[in-house]
């Protein structure tokens, strides 16, 4: 390359100065403050030994070894660096930013997402001990040296940049909740705006939050390719504190009573009021609609959901985890779309995660007085565990809400307060209702119908079996 003089040097951005030591080959030329970079590239075009330069910086104590953040990155085609990387006017003076403070990779730029809030002053102020710890970075000193920057008789930190305390922000709107448990807090809902905060899935968990919350706390800034704020923390639920609602009884230690309120379908399909009237089912119900291939299943299932949609007292939710993309494409132009949809395709996982944040939803929203019911097709493909945990979300919670739980399946998959079981023979030849009473029936059934209702469920059954 050609021969560069002083005045060049020293009117060329840093950015430009590291890619020519880099060109040069200058040992440790990332750690030199800006007039010695510029003496090390003079010393090496002159034939000099530029890395006698570069030694007495690598031994300089942290602290003083201060480079512009705007310089973080090279000139583009250069090792390590991004294009546009100019030094800020006065960048000398800045507090110590260097590569090895990161947490992850070395190229990785200050205020990454893996970052928590104000941490970048607390790593920026102790580069050293960040070498140290790590190890093989700049200069290899004992650990307690490297520490002693730390002690509590050092000087106390600087204060957090502007950008830093975006965090003291308060934002305060209604909760929308997303179908992978996570959410956003609406400033101005229902509908979404730029202004609109993320709400992770964990704060949504802890609070137990459900949509139409009205909540309340401190914000954070984007950070890089976020696009949305992040809430920090949840200081308010519907006017009360967060901390009272987290301090109440879980959803597991709730008293739990078999159903005692029916849920009545109220339709004229031949195999629904067979249902309705024969397997009777009820608020808090742990269903299970059971049969082989082509019984019916999804189409009872179906069927349940339209006629359940249609009620201002119940939440319904469905998760298709597990069908065929057909019935994904006629489920999502239907009166209700799956809050998550997976083929028969979808691993076990894919599976879980459908299911499980709508189960979550619906234990909320029971915690909080409501009834929710979620519809779910299928369990075949779930661990067995998985199914059951499913199922055991079901219950009717004295004094309070319900969750009910509608599953397909082939086989019940026990624990069931109600199987439904269709006989696939008599769906094939259109012979309906297709239930097959011997497989079917109710746990308690006097609750839900009286003592009178259960003895003709019991006649009923019985002639069935003569007739077989």
């Amino acid at each position: 390359m050609s021969v560069v003089d002083r005045s060049a040097l020293e009117a060329s951005p840093l950015a430009d100065l590291h890619a020519i030591a880099s060109e040069l080959s200058i040992d440790g030329y990332r750690r030199l403050r800006r007039a010695e970079l510029i003496d090390a590239i003079l010393k090496r075009q002159e034939g000099g030994n530029g890395d006698a330069a570069a030694a007495p910086a690598v031994e300089e104590p942290a602290p003083k070894k201060t480079r512009s953040r705007a310089g973080k990155k090279q000139a583009a085609g250069s090792e390590d660096e991004a294009p546009g990387s100019e030094e800020a006017p006065g960048s000398e003076d800045e507090a110590p930013r260097s590569e090895d403070e990161a947490p992850g990779s070395e190229d990785e730029a200050p205020g990454s997402e893996d970052e928590a809030p104000g941490s970048e002053a607390e790593e920026s102020s102790s580069p050293r001990r960040r070498r140290g710890r790590r190890g093989g970075r700049g200069r290899s000193a004992p650990r307690d040296e490297a520490e002693a920057p730390r002690e509590p008789e050092a000087e106390p930190e600087p204060e957090p940049e502007p950008e830093a305390d975006a965090g003291d922000e308060l934002v305060e709107g209604v909760v929308e909740l997303l179908a992978n448990g996570s959410g956003f807090v609406r400033v101005d809902p229902p509908d979404p705006s730029d202004d609109d905060v993320y709400i992770s899935s964990a704060q949504v968990k802890r609070c137990e939050l459900v949509s139409g919350d009205r909540i309340a706390g401190p914000k954070r800034a984007p950070r890089r390719s976020e696009r949305f704020a992040s809430l920090i923390r949840i200081e308010t639920i519907n006017g009360r504190p967060a901390a009272e609602l987290a301090d109440s009884i879980r959803f597991e230690d709730l008293p739990a009573a078999f159903p005692t309120e029916r849920l009545k379908v109220g339709s004229e399909d031949p195999t629904l009021k067979a249902i309705e009237w024969l397997t009777p089912f009820g608020k808090g119900s742990r269903v299970t609609i059971a049969g082989g291939p082509r019984a019916g299943k999804t189409e009872a299932l179906r069927r349940l959901v339209i006629a359940f949609g249609e009620s201002e007292e119940l939440t319904v939710s469905v998760v298709l985890a597990g069908v065929r993309p057909e019935e994904i494409s006629e489920w999502n132009g239907g009166p209700v779309p799956p809050s998550a949809a997976v083929s028969f395709a979808a691993s076990e996982d894919a599976r879980h995660g459908a299911i499980e944040p709508a189960i979550d939803q619906a234990r909320r929203l029971a915690a909080r007085g409501a009834d929710a019911v979620v519809f779910i097709d299928t369990l075949d493909g779930c661990s067995p565990q998985l199914a059951r945990k499913a199922l055991s979300a079901a219950r009717n919670i004295v004094d309070g809400g319900s969750v009910t739980i509608i599953a397909t399946a082939s086989e019940p998959i026990g624990g069931e307060t109600t199987v439904i079981s269709l006989d696939a023979a008599l769906t094939g030849a259109g012979r309906f209702p297709a239930l097959d009473l011997a497989a079917s029936g109710t746990l308690r059934p006097e609750l839900l119908v009286g003592a009178a209702g259960a003895e003709a469920i019991a006649r009923t059954r019985a002639e069935a079996a003569e007739d077989s």
